[in-house]
């Protein structure tokens, strides 16, 4: 049973998450290569805006704010799901190889397998959920022990040493091709957010929608599996199934993000990490905190990111990884 000043808590805490997504989308909306005045973005929002300032929101920011906001909140969704079914606080789908892989699946994608611009944004997510998938499972496998179980730190260095060989394949794959697709390569692993067009968006809601609400759904089992294998078996879940059917979930979400966002680490570690400090280690409680928390992170990676050189900017991946990195450090000699 949730005390009544749990629940409180955490609708206050989405409130203040909600109005710093709002005020970011603001700002986020305003800034840029070519400047759109904060004292025209709502009359551009009701169709009073002209031409340029209409094109500028609709066409290039509108976009690249939404689908940062969705991308984040797959990247939590997954960490969180990992996180409790390995019991490792460490894990992270960057970190395991899920990124990795799905980047694989893109890169030959994109490089072989030319296709229809039309269908390009819808087999995208496709493509990376089946790479992400065969790594998902290739990790499984190896960390997996008929007496012992899955084993948590041994998944988490099998993950991390498929992270550096997939990525490593990559760079092999890149190395042939015209200078173009390889700049293109380079920035999606750079974590540039480069899906920031109307049928990304499109492409990878239809995914999120469903799997984010089964996520949620399945937060009172999570709890379950994260007291031991045993004591879940005691009490009448089926652990391995239970951890298929949420490991494909979280393997799903990072694919669906990270087919428009690039491959972008930490969200998916810092987000649940944040959210069980301000609500607790529930997970019917932190998972809605910490999607709308991976939300807010990338949306203001990128803002800061996009803004701080011109006129690439410097890609979110870049910004998130600077503020991950000691972040992971400090959890790792923490844990």
């Amino acid at each position: 049973m949730i005390s009544s000043s749990l629940l409180r808590k955490q609708r206050i805490i989405l409130a203040v998450l909600l109005v710093l997504i709002a005020a970011t989308a603001v700002l986020s909306a305003g800034m840029g290569y070519s400047s759109l005045s904060y004292g025209r973005l709502l009359p551009t929002l009701m169709g009073e805006g002209t031409f340029k300032e209409e094109f500028v929101l609709f066409s290039v920011r509108l976009p690249r704010i939404v689908i940062t906001l969705l991308a984040g909140m797959a990247l939590a969704v997954s960490g969180s799901i990992l996180q409790g079914i390995t019991r490792n606080p460490l894990s992270d789908p960057g970190m395991l190889g899920i990124n990795a892989g799905a980047g694989v699946a893109v890169t030959v994608c994109f490089l072989f397998f030319p296709v229809d611009a039309g269908a390009f944004a819808y087999l995208l997510p496709l493509a990376a959920f089946a790479g992400a998938l065969i790594t998902a499972a290739l990790i499984y496998l190896f960390a997996y022990s008929r007496n012992e179980g899955l084993q948590p730190m041994k998944l988490t260095l099998i993950g991390v040493g498929f992270s550096i060989a997939l990525s490593g394949m990559m760079i092999v794959l890149i190395s042939a091709v015209d200078y173009w697709k390889v700049d293109f390569i380079a920035k999606w692993l750079a974590g540039n957010i480069w899906g920031t067009d109307w049928p990304f968006i499109w492409a990878v809601s239809p995914w999120l929608a469903v799997l984010i609400p089964f996520a949620l759904v399945k937060a009172k089992r999570l709890n379950l599996l994260e007291l031991g294998d045993p004591v879940a078996t005691g009490i009448g879940v089926s652990v391995e199934r239970e951890r298929i059917v949420l490991l494909l979930t979280a393997v799903a979400l990072a694919a669906a993000a990270v087919s428009v966002s690039g491959s972008i680490a930490f969200v998916g570690l810092m987000a649940p990490h944040i959210a069980r400090a301000l609500i607790g280690p529930r997970h019917q409680l932190f998972m809605p905190v910490a999607i709308l928390t991976g939300g807010f992170l990338l949306l203001l990676a990128d803002t800061a990111g996009r803004n701080l050189t011109d006129p690439d900017g410097i890609p979110a991946g870049i910004m998130v990884a600077l503020i991950g990195a000691p972040y992971f450090i400090a959890l790792l000699f923490r844990k």
